[in-house]
């Protein structure tokens, strides 16, 4: 059966109904077989359960839920694998403010959930299988990112917490522990693994790059020191960006003909853009340099002075 309200043609059969352009249908309805509105507005495939919104083609199957209830409202979306469900007013034990929640389908539970807290903070849980719901990270109101804390923290925490910020903020970024027995706060790994690591113990902290023996070959002393330290030309200087701070260093690609380890990049570079690529120099790595020279300088004074002694003797 076929006709029109207004201007729109409607089409009716035992398993299918069309509307041409925008319709509006009081009381229950029911439609079977593939419904279709405006082509890829909206298409739902009876065949396989799936729902197109802007295709009519779906590739998945979900099920969808808008509730509003005296205690809660939302809407709850169902896929393949997984759901997700979004409440104005979640589970008691999280809090009443807006959740937003994720779930396996294999899982009994809501497994994950993302909360807006007081002061505009955004916060995230999760359910392991200890059966309760644990904070994992929050973004304050002040923009910090905040894990395995919910405070910023200091150095009277109690707990392993990070905390990373704007400059507004204070400090940028804060890694924190209770521990204070020596032990490595950050590690950095390739493919040789462990090539360096930042430790604190007690009241000190410690920059360490890989120097055991067990790395090391062709180990020879240092017999140049004098020789290659005066071939350095330490300058003083403004950085351009900071121009009332003078300050002692090294011309990058000066230092680099002596201590080429010490310097990163190449001199005078740029990109395929034409634009510079700056040079840096890692200052530490002149200390064995330093060292070296400094020995050469003691043995000389040592010679001299047992001269001195030898003269003054006679």
């Amino acid at each position: 059966m076929s006709g029109y309200i207004g201007t729109k043609s409607v089409t009716l059969s035992t398993n299918s109904a069309s509307v041409g352009g925008d319709s509006s249908v009081g009381g229950d309805s029911t439609v079977g077989g593939d419904l279709t509105v405006d082509t890829n507005t909206l298409y739902v495939d009876s065949t396989n359960n799936r729902v197109g919104i802007g295709t009519s083609s779906p590739d998945a199957s979900y099920k969808m839920t808008i509730e509003s209830t005296a205690s809660e409202a939302g809407i709850r979306v169902q896929g393949d694998s997984a759901r997700i469900a979004v409440w104005e007013n979640g589970s008691s034990s999280i809090g009443d403010g807006p959740n937003f929640y994720m779930q396996n389908i294999s899982g009994g539970t809501y497994a994950a959930s993302m909360q807006m807290g007081a002061a505009s903070e955004i916060l995230f849980f999760q359910y392991p299988n200890a059966g309760a719901w644990y904070e994992r990270m929050r973004i304050d109101g002040s923009g910090n990112l905040l894990v395995a804390t919910t405070t910023n923290p200091s150095t009277s925490v109690t707990t392993q917490a990070f905390r990373i910020g704007p400059v507004s903020t204070g400090v940028q970024m804060i890694l924190s522990g209770s521990e204070t027995s020596s032990y490595a706060k950050v590690s950095f790994n390739n493919g040789n693994g462990q090539v360096g690591f930042i430790s604190t113990s007690g009241s000190s902290t410690s920059y360490s790059t890989s120097s055991d023996h067990r790395l090391k070959e062709n180990v020879t002393n240092v017999t140049d020191g004098i020789t290659r330290v005066k071939q350095l030309e330490p300058k003083r200087f403004n950085f351009i960006a900071d121009p009332d701070r003078t300050v002692d260093g090294f011309l990058a690609h000066e230092a680099q003909a002596v201590v080429p380890e010490a310097v990163t990049g190449t001199h005078n570079e740029v990109d395929d853009d034409g634009n510079a690529v700056m040079q840096g120099i890692d200052q530490s790595k002149l200390v064995p340099l330093l060292t070296a020279a400094l020995k050469e300088s003691i043995a000389k004074i040592e010679a001299l002075e047992a001269r001195v002694t030898a003269l003054e003797g006679n």
